[in-house]
């Protein structure tokens, strides 16, 4: 990934290519934080476009893989998953199931709960939705090794256990205050 500075106009450095988004002056305190935001933001937008393709909005394809896998849940349950929000989640399943690829059905352990199932049509979009990963996973991996394939990733998963540490840390000391 490339990194721009003020004092160079704005321009490129490191593979030759521009930024689609300059750093600012004041995020020269965080240039991995500043990657992140780009890369996150780009890989975003692309898995739009490809998902959009198949009907589904980012995100949406996680819940489902989530259902493809584990099966009916309650609401709850895939906020806690996709470490989301209630409403995020609401607004989600209720696009899902009006494109008919869930549905509810009430809980047979807790008369309150509904359980969010995948519908049959779902199953036709989980061979869409693995191929769109699979095609997202070359185009952002295009030109490295395996080994830096597998590099990335555990750095990646490495700045995901700090952040994930540090929420935790952060989370704890607010309730303390």
């Amino acid at each position: 990934m490339t990194q721009s500075t003020p004092e160079d106009g704005n321009s490129a450095v490191g593979m030759g290519q521009e930024v689609t988004v300059p750093m600012p002056g004041a995020a020269r305190g965080g240039p991995v934080s500043h990657a992140i935001f780009r890369l996150a933001r780009l890989h975003r937008m692309l898995a739009g476009q490809l998902l959009r393709r198949i009907g589904l909005h980012p995100g949406q394809e996680l819940v489902m893989m989530h259902l493809w896998e584990l099966g009916p849940q309650r609401q709850a349950d895939l906020v806690r998953l996709m470490d989301s929000d209630a409403a995020t989640m609401t607004r989600t399943v209720r696009r899902l199931e009006q494109a008919g690829f869930v549905r509810r059905r009430p809980s047979p352990t807790d008369k309150r709960a509904s359980l969010i199932e995948p519908t049959a049509a779902s199953h036709a979009l989980r061979r869409e939705v693995e191929r769109v990963w699979s095609q997202l996973e070359e185009i952002s991996t295009a030109g490295l090794s395996d080994d830096e394939s597998a590099a990335a990733l555990r750095t990646l998963e490495h700045l995901e256990q700090n952040l994930v540490r540090a929420t935790a840390e952060h989370a704890g000391a607010e309730t303390e205050d």
